[in-house]
């Protein structure tokens, strides 16, 4: 039997599962690749909210990453939360010095508010990571965050994708999910734009939608599928799992990434 896609998330841990870490092989094993993971950050989370964060230190995290790439060797490298400017600058020098695509979630809130990346370390988001970015993936708040540019409408996720493509990733995906309507995404390298469109489903429960989605470009990037390929597999896999999300604890569920086995649609 031949080996499997081997996919490496850098991230924090969700201790309530439906995120980070946890949300990553989830969806890297729903996807048939290999899941390996280097821990930046452990949280205390639940459905609620984030109650604690505490992030590694760099010789744990570079660590964990020499570890697993000098040994085992990956085809695609995603990463999440880094919590501070000297994670996110050690893990830009990792991802720079290893021969695979990554693809870079940009992640500064979680989906209560709660702030997991520290307002210095915005700065080399921008000219340290997303350099070594195939894809880099923000959400609204994130390219806000990033760039000043607030979006409202449809119309204005083009200026949002130029803005975030300046700072230097192959190709960007715009999330629109915060906007009014269906689903819609803006994936493009600032010559080639697709605009992947989905229904919107009447489902509070999409805890950890970002994560699951940065994972399934990453999981496909290492089949050797080309970046829209890739992106618009893990469109329709992340919206079958928001679809399917549910409820845990008191507040926001996760979405299902066991969807497809389990039948749902």
């Amino acid at each position: 039997m031949s080996a499997l896609p081997r996919v490496l998330t850098v991230a924090g841990s969700d201790s309530g599962g439906g995120a980070g870490i946890q949300a990553d092989l989830k969806t890297m094993l729903a996807l048939g690749v290999h899941g390996m993971s280097v821990v930046t950050a452990v949280t205390a989370q639940n459905s609620l909210g984030v109650q604690g964060a505490w992030e590694l230190p760099v010789e744990a995290v570079r660590a964990q990453y020499r570890s697993v790439v000098d040994d085992i060797g990956v085809q695609a490298v995603k990463t999440g939360m880094l919590a501070s400017a000297e994670l996110v600058e050690l893990v830009a020098e990792l991802i720079g010095g290893t021969d695979a695509p990554a693809v870079v979630d940009p992640v500064g809130v979680s989906k209560h508010g709660d702030a997991l990346l520290a307002v210095s370390a915005l700065d080399s988001v921008r000219t340290k990571l997303l350099p070594v970015a195939t894809v880099a993936t923000p959400n609204l708040d994130e390219v806000a965050q990033l760039t000043g540019v607030r979006v409202d409408s449809e119309a204005r996720m083009r200026r949002a994708a130029a803005a975030v493509l300046s700072y230097g990733p192959r190709w960007v995906v715009i999330k629109g999910g915060h906007l009014p309507g269906e689903a819609v995404d803006l994936l493009t390298d600032g010559s080639e734009e697709h605009w992947l469109r989905a229904p919107r489903y009447d489902n509070r429960h999409t805890h950890g939608t970002g994560c699951t989605l940065a994972s399934a470009i990453a999981s496909g990037l290492a089949k050797g599928q080309a970046v829209p390929e890739a992106v618009t597999a893990a469109k329709e896999y992340v919206t079958g799992a928001i679809a399917a999300g549910f409820p845990l604890g008191g507040g926001v569920g996760p979405v299902d990434h066991g969807w497809r086995f389990r039948g749902s649609s």
